[in-house]
């Protein structure tokens, strides 16, 4: 194939694929009424007992929906839709590297000079990036942020030059954003380093959420945040199902998950935030190695019971390839995993087989 003409050299290649074709979540709930929450393709499955009571906002860069499946008292549930809606919207504005007054923003601004104080939230999602950078072997990054060139908004979307992914890289580097967690303070050892925490506090911001609800004595609820999806308890005495598409026929449905007690599923892909130039289309999982998007993964999906053990390893599997997902597995036996590869193939663990139920 070749590259356009106005791509940089020593950019990598993306095989073109529709829009259409990309645009989905990996992972969908199954619910009564599923057209009210957009959920393309699921169909096939029973619906279950329509639930108590929803609610959708606009946070995280997606759309977040919230379902209780039951609560002592209809009042008592919306002021806990209410406080968890808050709650996340706090959270994102501490943590977002595009609002001016977040410590994401004042830790890069400090960067290179001083530490600065965090937050306890903030400092548990830094010690988590931290751990899955050294686990990953830098597979994921926090410090990716400094090729801030790269910008994924639909209404304006922007690409580096190669020069300036060069300039960036040296910025790149897990092993100088410092933490004290006893004096409660972060710090970026060099000017120009910046972080992005979007493959790493997402969860942690939606589980926050579903911890309010509980808060106010909801016990029954899950939290659908543009595919990934966080569930307590069950929908009216049933598990919760959530489905899992088939990456290369989004329309139709590899099986469902069923989550009881409490569950995490979560999905990262090429189809999230992207654009097209020239025929070649970009996306937001960024290779920290060399500052260009990912080319191996389509997408990954992952199934654990808490957040801690699949928070950042979806980034981190397509930044891998699919070579070291039967690896990764093996040291991580309790997390269902299923990974879909630029060449069309669909790899999943053992975990994977036993929880992927037949869509009935």
């Amino acid at each position: 194939m070749k590259q356009p003409m106005n791509q940089p050299p020593g950019a990598p290649r993306h095989e073109h694929v529709p829009w259409s074709r990309r645009h989905f979540a990996l992972a969908v709930p199954l619910l009564g009424g599923i057209g009210a929450l957009g959920m393309l393709g699921a169909g096939p499955a029973q619906a279950t007992p329509a639930p108590s009571l929803r609610a959708s906002r606009a946070l995280l860069g997606t759309q977040v929906d919230i379902v209780v499946a039951d609560a002592p008292s209809q009042g008592q549930a919306q002021l806990a839709l209410q406080q968890a809606f808050a709650r996340m919207q706090q959270l994102q504005a501490q943590m977002s590297r595009f609002h001016p007054d977040s410590i994401v923003q004042r830790l890069q601004a400090n960067a290179g000079r001083q530490p600065v104080a965090v937050t306890a939230e903030i400092l548990q999602v830094l010690q988590q990036a931290k751990a899955v950078w050294k686990a990953s072997h830098g597979a994921f990054d926090p410090t990716v942020g400094a090729l801030a060139q790269w910008r994924f908004a639909p209404e304006q979307p922007g690409m580096p030059t190669v020069g300036q992914i060069a300039q960036a890289l040296p910025h790149v580097d897990g092993a100088k954003l410092h933490l004290d967690a006893a004096q409660g303070i972060a710090y970026l050892a060099e000017a120009g380093m910046a972080l992005d925490l979007g493959g790493i506090a997402k969860l942690p911001i939606l589980a926050a959420g579903l911890q309010t609800l509980q808060e106010h004595g909801i016990h029954d609820a899950l939290i659908n945040g543009g595919g990934d999806v966080l569930a307590i308890g069950t929908n009216h005495g049933k598990a919760w199902r959530v489905g899992v598409r088939n990456p290369l026929q989004p329309q139709q449905l590899l099986g469902v998950i069923a989550v009881q007690g409490a569950g995490v599923v979560v999905s990262s892909g090429d189809y999230e935030r992207c654009f097209e130039r020239a025929g070649q289309r970009y996306h937001h999982v960024l290779d920290p190695r060399t500052g260009w998007p990912t080319t191996q993964v389509h997408g990954v999906a992952l199934f654990a019971r808490s957040v801690q053990e699949v928070n950042g390893w979806g980034t981190a599997l397509m930044v891998q390839g699919p070579g070291t997902a039967p690896s990764w597995s093996a040291h991580h036996p309790t997390v269902a995993a299923l990974l879909a590869s630029a060449d069309g193939q669909i790899w999943r663990n053992t975990a994977m087989d036993a929880a992927l139920l037949p869509v009935v």
